[in-house]
């Protein structure tokens, strides 16, 4: 097993010459858009996982992941040799293509935050000028002129 610091160093070499050939050297349509957002190297350097994630052209079009994994796989040979001439490790470590979901999840989680702001603002915007059901006081504080004297007698017993 190769070393966990000699990992993460050929993980980020893999993920930067990976990203460079897909934005300069592949003349594919499909893989515009497309960035590098993370790999991952096993222990015995043989195979690395790259997750990527694929930016609209436009703010409201929804990239085609289909098309672009499509691509990435037609494109896996070229780039594990790249690969290969740009590490010179002995073996050139085997590529697979993950969609990152991290920015979706974001995505998700932002609109969950906005929905609860909105739903505390309402409840602020509801809670002026209320005032209490019961009595502005509910807790009870025993008056002296209230008190029964037998209830002393009982405590001393």
């Amino acid at each position: 097993m190769a070393d966990p610091a000699r990992a993460k160093r050929l993980a980020k070499r893999i993920s930067t010459v990976v990203a460079s050939a897909i934005e300069y050297e592949i003349k594919d349509p499909r893989l515009a858009g497309v960035t590098i957002t993370d790999a991952k190297v096993t222990g015995d350097l043989h195979d690395a996982t790259l997750y990527y994630t694929v930016m609209g052209r436009a703010i409201d079009e929804e990239p085609d992941y289909a098309a672009v994994a499509v691509a990435l796989e037609k494109a896996k040979g070229v780039l594990r040799t790249k690969v290969g001439a740009a590490t010179g490790v002995r073996f050139t470590p085997t590529l697979a293509f993950v969609r990152d979901t991290v920015p979706d999840a974001a995505h998700r989680m932002e609109e969950l935050l906005a929905q609860a702001r909105a739903a505390d603002a309402d409840v602020a915007r509801i809670r002026v000028g209320a005032t209490p059901a019961g009595e502005p006081d509910p807790y009870r504080v025993a008056a002296e002129h209230d008190r029964d004297p037998d209830d002393s007698d009982r405590a001393d017993d």
